[in-house]
C-alpha cells in the first residue's frame, strides 16, 4: 500500500462533518417553499441519493486550516456548494445524454419516463430535457439562497462572495470548453488539462478551499497556498475521473462501463493515447470518439489505452500533481489538524474507484 493510499484510508478526526452537514442541508431544504413541487421534489431526491460532499468538505477544511473562528452560518453557507454541484450534474447529464446518475435514472430520463407513462402530448425527450434544465436552474437559485441566508456576518459574506462568483462562472466556462472540445474534435492534451482545471479543479477543490478561507478572513499568502493545493488536487481528481470513466466498475460507479467513450469525451487520457498511437490504433481510438460505440469497441479501446502507456502516464501525472499539492501546503502556516485532513482528502480524491 502506497503512502498516499494509506493517508486516503486513514480515519478522519472530524468524521462528524458529514452528519453535521446533512443536518444543515435538511434544515435548508425544509425551509424552501414548494412553489414548484415537482421540480423541488426531484431536486430533493437527487440530494438525498448519495454524493461524496467533496466540495463542502474541502471548503470546511479551508475554513479550519485558515483558523476557523465563529461557526455561525458556516455549514449553512456550504450547503450552497452541494446545490451548485446538483445544478452541474443535472445539466451535464442532459448535455452528455447520460442515462444514469448515482445508480438511478438521470433527471431528464425520469421526467421523460413520466411523460410516456402519463401519455402526455408532445415529445417525451424534449419534456424530460426541459424539466431537467429547470431542476438545474432551481438548484442554482437555491445555491445563492443558501449563501445569502446562511447567517454569515456581512463582512464574511462579502469576502465569500468573491470566490463564490468566480466558482459559478468558471464552472460554466469549463463546461462550454468541454462542449467545444467534442464539437471541434479536440485532441490536444493542453486543451484537455485546461478543461479539467476549469470544469473540475476550480469548482471542486480550489474555489471551495478559497471560499472557506475567505469566510475566516485568511491573509493572501494562506489563500494562495490553499488555491495552489486545490488546483493540483482538482486536476488530479479529474484525471482519476477520466480513468474511472473508462475502466470503472458499474456496480461502484452507477454508470455503464466505458461511459466516457460512449459520450465521446475528449479527456487527457485519450489525448495522451492519440499522441502515441500508430495510424491503425489511432483510427480505433477516434472511432470511439465519434460513435456508435459497441461493447467490443470499448474493449479494444481499453486494451489500447493500456498498451500505449496512456493509463500509466495518467497515473504518473496524478502522483506528480498530488506531490506538488502537498508541497504547497508546507509553505503556509495552517492549522495542523486541518492540514492533516487536507492531506487525507487529497489521497481520498485521487485514489478513489468512483
Amino acid at each position: 500500500m502506497s503512502l498516499l493510499t494509506s493517508v486516503a484510508t486513514r480515519v478522519s478526526r472530524v468524521d462528524d462533518f458529514a452528519a453535521r452537514f446533512d443536518v444543515a442541508l435538511r434544515e435548508f431544504l425544509a425551509d424552501r417553499p414548494d412553489v414548484v413541487p415537482e421540480l423541488a421534489a426531484e431536486l430533493r431526491e437527487l440530494l438525498s441519493a448519495g454524493g461524496k460532499r467533496i466540495r463542502p468538505r474541502f471548503a470546511w477544511e479551508g475554513w479550519r486550516a485558515a483558523g476557523g473562528g465563529e461557526q455561525d452560518g458556516v455549514l449553512r453557507a456550504l450547503v450552497a456548494l452541494e446545490l451548485l454541484q446538483c445544478c452541474a450534474l443535472v445539466h451535464d447529464d442532459v448535455m452528455d445524454r447520460s442515462a444514469m446518475r448515482r445508480g438511478r435514472p438521470s433527471v431528464h430520463e425520469l421526467f421523460a419516463l413520466r411523460h410516456r407513462r402519463e401519455r402526455w402530448a408532445g415529445s417525451a425527450r424534449q419534456y424530460g430535457d426541459s424539466a431537467a434544465v429547470l431542476v438545474g436552474d432551481l438548484a442554482l437559485a437555491w445555491a445563492d439562497d443558501a449563501m445569502v441566508t446562511a447567517g454569515l456576518s456581512p463582512a464574511a459574506l462579502q469576502r465569500a462572495w468573491v470566490p463564490w462568483q468566480a466558482m459559478r462562472t468558471e464552472m460554466m466556462a469549463g463546461q462550454h470548453l468541454d462542449l467545444l472540445g467534442v464539437a471541434r474534435r479536440e485532441e490536444s492534451l493542453e486543451q484537455a488539462l485546461r478543461v479539467a482545471a476549469l470544469k473540475t479543479a476550480a469548482y471542486t477543490v480550489e474555489r471551495p478551499l478559497h471560499l472557506g478561507a475567505a469566510i475566516t478572513g485568511a491573509d493572501q499568502d494562506v489563500v494562495a497556498c490553499l488555491r495552489e493545493f486545490g488546483r493540483d488536487v482538482g486536476v488530479a481528481f479529474q484525471l482519476r475521473d477520466d480513468l474511472i470513466g473508462v475502466f470503472g466498475d458499474p456496480s461502484v460507479t452507477g454508470k455503464p462501463v466505458g461511459e466516457d467513450l460512449r459520450e465521446g469525451k475528449r479527456t487527457a487520457l485519450m489525448a495522451i493515447a492519440l499522441t502515441r498511437a500508430t495510424n491503425g490504433s489511432a483510427a480505433v481510438l477516434r472511432r470511439s470518439l465519434t460513435g456508435p460505440v459497441t461493447d467490443r469497441l470499448v474493449e479494444q479501446v481499453c486494451d489500447l489505452l493500456v498498451e500505449l502507456g496512456a493509463v500509466a502516464a495518467v497515473e504518473e501525472h496524478i502522483d506528480i500533481l498530488v506531490a506538488n499539492a502537498l508541497q504547497a501546503l508546507e509553505r503556509a502556516a495552517l492549522e495542523p489538524a486541518a492540514t492533516h485532513e487536507l492531506i487525507r482528502l487529497a489521497g481520498q480524491a485521487t485514489v478513489r474507484k468512483a
